[in-house]
């Protein structure tokens, strides 16, 4: 149990031809062929790292229009983090389903369905005349985040472990290049063209993409027989070694089937998961609309922000039950427990909850009227976070080829610094707009590497059996930390306000605010600074264990 590593070792005669080589298997079973990446697969990177990237566009084109969108709909700051948060919570919900169904009907099938879903999402964004629609188009949307754990998964079974940390460094990249597109092209189209048109600039893009991935990948050959013998291969592991598996009781019969031999999606646990999320986030909101709200509202909002918490609290717990009795879980939450794995994942959460903790303040802060603000446009708010998103497309390759050669906890070590430096750095000096860019560049370097070195542990760490499940957990615990860093800034946002000089009707966040934003981002990586400390010496002390055992035997 203290070491999950070892339940990966198969004799080479019974491993099966078409799975990919185990995370922590010794040389001797990894084929000298492996120390390369073949053309094959790099070509196959690049085209599912671009649908990476243009939901990253999708995502990140909208932000300098945040402060547009809310004069439009006439909405408050809580709820224009909504704008992010329902984009991110369908991604969290629908990612662990989507991972599920690529198992029944295929990986690629799951990809080109999910894109036409988005496409779908997209095209109704650029028609929204009103928040609520706008908001539904953004959950048809997020539902594309759900591509990353899939594609990675493709390409994931094409690289040998050497090179793992590079393409999450290369994923990591198209993140951030969808980024700095979203945030060049978007601010441009919206000072010429209006918000709305971000979306339709997508289509075209998107259906191209689709297009290709339809007719030139390939990731489900063989997916019947690799699947049966994995789940055979799973449970033969299970029955011969119950205390090493994670698997706390395995079920009878296959390991993710259900009684009548198909494989099982537990729906029970998306529903609970997505009530515990929304109810969460909606406590949040609410939190932050009655602290600026009258006092005559005050009593009935109070009942709703405990009622709502007290529904979180629950579906929370109806969740954990759910999980440890279904046949094939949602997550699997013996993951979760794990020594090492547990706090590989928080640092994932923490990096999800500053980085998204950014992007809501720095369009608000950019385009607020000065004094309140720097009184900049579309263009300009881009502008400003447009290093944020360079240094992160320059390091976060780099960053996997550092992981590679001198292992993950290095950087991770260092990345939690960094970010912390950044952060205090942040608080103490924005009061103009190059301090804020070059502050959050400094914030972007330290996110790099605690993005590729956390999610390489968790890999690393993970037995083969479960690394499509962990690698999908990784993802939904950045997308929950995502949901969760604008809602906080919202919150300080909307609590604190001042009404701006010269400026006609309405209110816009005071200084105040963004001191706690950014004071709040700096306390969250002095934590991240402490749990990768708990990191190191847990990993220090099973590699220890495991080289006595090898030098025992």
């Amino acid at each position: 149990m203290d070491d999950l590593k070892k339940d990966e070792r198969t004799p080479d005669s019974e491993a099966p031809k078409k799975l990919p080589q185990p995370l922590s298997s010794s040389k001797a079973v990894v084929p000298e062929t492996s120390e390369k990446i073949r053309t094959s697969a790099w070509i196959t990177l690049a085209i599912l790292g671009s649908t990476v990237l243009i939901t990253m566009y999708g995502e990140t084109m909208l932000l300098p229009a945040i402060r547009d969108i809310i004069r439009d709909f006439d909405i408050s700051y809580t709820t224009s983090s909504w704008i992010l948060t329902a984009y991110l919570i369908s991604g969290a919900v629908s990612t662990p389903i989507v991972g599920k169904l690529s198992d029944i009907y295929g990986r690629k099938k799951m990809v080109v369905i999910i894109l036409i879903i988005y496409i779908i999402g997209i095209s109704a964004g650029g028609v929204s005349t009103n928040i609520s629609f706008l908001l539904i188009a953004r959950v048809i949307q997020g539902i594309g985040i759900s591509v990353f754990p899939i594609a990675f998964g493709i390409i994931r079974d094409q690289l040998p472990k050497e090179k793992l940390a590079i393409g999450v460094g290369v994923f990591s990249s198209m993140f951030a290049a969808g980024s700095v597109v979203g945030l060049a092209v978007g601010g441009t189209i919206i000072n010429n063209f209006g918000w709305h048109a971000t979306f339709l600039s997508i289509v075209p893009v998107a259906i191209i993409l689709w297009v290709i991935i339809n007719r030139f990948i390939h990731g489900d050959n063989n997916r019947a027989e690799t699947v049966e013998k994995e789940d055979n291969l799973a449970q033969a592991d299970a029955n011969a070694d119950t205390e090493s598996s994670i698997v706390h009781s395995p079920k009878p019969g296959r390991v993710g089937f259900n009684s009548n031999g198909m494989r099982s999606l537990d729906v029970k646990g998306a529903i609970t998961l997505a009530v515990t999320i929304a109810s969460f986030l909606l406590t949040l909101t609410y939190i932050g609309n009655s602290s600026s709200s009258s006092n005559i509202s005050a009593y009935p909002t109070q009942i709703i922000v405990v009622s709502l918490a007290l529904l979180s609290t629950a579906s929370l717990v109806l969740f954990v039950i759910i999980e440890r009795r279904a046949a094939s879980p949602l997550i699997e939450l013996s993951l979760m427990t794990h020594k090492i794995l547990l706090p590989a994942n928080l640092l994932i959460l923490i990096f999800g909850i500053t980085m998204l903790m950014v992007y809501q303040t720095t369009p608000i802060l950019v385009r607020s009227p000065q004094p309140l603000g720097f009184g900049g446009d579309a263009v300009a708010s881009a502008t400003v976070q447009l290093p944020f998103m360079i240094v992160i497309l320059v390091f976060a390759p780099s960053s996997g080829f550092i992981v590679s050669k001198i292992g993950n906890l290095k950087p991770t070590v260092a990345g939690t610094i960094i970010m912390t430096v950044g952060f205090f750095s942040l608080f103490i000096f924005h009061s103009t707009e190059f301090m804020v860019a070059i502050n959050l560049a400094i914030v972007a370097a330290g996110i790099s590497l605690i993005q590729v070195g956390a999610f390489n542990i968790t890999m690393e760490y993970t037995p083969l059996r479960f690394s499509g499940v962990s690698l999908g957990m990784s993802v939904v615990l950045v997308l929950i930390g995502s949901s969760i860093g604008p809602a906080i800034a919202a919150i300080y946002m909307q609590t604190h306000q001042e009404l701006a000089k010269g400026v006609g009707s309405g209110s816009f966040p005071s200084p105040v605010s963004y001191n706690l934003i950014f004071l709040t981002a700096a306390l969250i990586s002095v934590i991240s600074v402490s749990i990768v400390m708990i990191l190191k010496r847990r990993m220090t002390q099973s590699s220890l264990k495991k080289s006595e055992m090898e030098a025992t035997n």
